[in-house]
């Protein structure tokens, strides 16, 4: 009875502070920390209003004649300053970046919810598009982690020129559900970023990227999240773990972004 009673409030715990297990705002600090001026790219802020009157924080990346322009959705953990190192990627490939904070985030107001994402995101994308006026087809969407289902989202509403999804998952439940076998996960689960279903949508070229080491998004995910993309997509596999697999194969996963981003926007 003590072991039921234990377990019972085991998954009452789960299903009513499961938000806490997902969004991590605070790691490794709230507070934001060095901007792009600080590894020599220009920038400028730019603060979005969303649908429901909540201002988000961004960063806007100019680059010499760009290619194009990438919309970036980060992690669940952290903020837009512990991505400098995607910026310059970004840069040196001759791409532009608008990169923002979700709702709760670094210095956007709010509170996160799965929902709330989702209108920071059509919000961003509409400054991008009608404020600032890139086209469409020149915008390459970028999600990486938690993001990769925010970024599928976009591109099953909107289209983009091309969809890039690193280190994602098929949705939050089936994630979890691998990772605790002994909770009905699915059953349990609130917050869902159905990445896969997102995709189902989705029009422009996909390519997926994920590492075999990843030791938090296992490999098998990225594989499913592939097969689940309609054509043209494409796989890169790189090595190194789910934060620095990126930088670990820089070389390969630099060639890679090169070569996709060159074929998807018609270069």
């Amino acid at each position: 009875m003590l072991i039921g009673a234990c377990y019972g409030a085991l998954l009452l715990a789960a299903f009513v502070f499961q938000s806490r297990l997902v969004y991590f705002p605070n790691v490794p600090t709230r507070a934001v920390g060095p901007d792009p001026d600080s590894i020599g790219l220009a920038f400028r802020r730019l603060d979005i209003l969303t649908e429901d009157r909540v201002s988000l924080v961004a960063w806007h990346v100019p680059a010499s004649d760009p290619r194009g322009t990438v919309l970036f959705f980060h992690g669940n953990a952290g903020d837009i300053s512990h991505r400098l190192e995607s910026l310059r990627h970004f840069n040196e490939l001759g791409l532009a970046t608008l990169i923002f904070d979700y709702r709760g985030y670094g210095q956007s107001a709010g509170e996160i919810s799965e929902a709330g994402i989702y209108r920071d995101a059509d919000a961003v994308w509409r400054h991008l598009t009608e404020e600032m006026g890139t086209p469409p087809d020149r915008i390459v969407l970028f999600g990486r982690s938690l993001g990769a289902a925010v970024a599928a989202y976009v591109a099953g509403r909107q289209k983009p020129g091309a969809l890039i999804l690193e280190s994602g998952f098929v949705s939050l439940p089936d994630l979890g559900a691998g990772i605790y076998p002994w909770l009905p996960v699915r059953w349990l689960a609130r917050i869902r970023f159905p990445a896969a279903e997102f995709l189902q949508s989705a029009t422009c070229p996909v390519l997926v990227i994920h590492s075999r080491d990843d030791e938090i998004i296992p490999f098998k995910q990225g594989v499913r999240l592939h097969a689940a993309a309609r054509p043209p997509k494409e796989f890169l596999e790189i090595r190194g773990g789910h934060n620095d697999g990126f930088l670990v194969s820089e070389g390969r996963y630099l060639e890679g972004l090169d070569t996709f981003v060159a074929a998807a926007l018609g270069e």
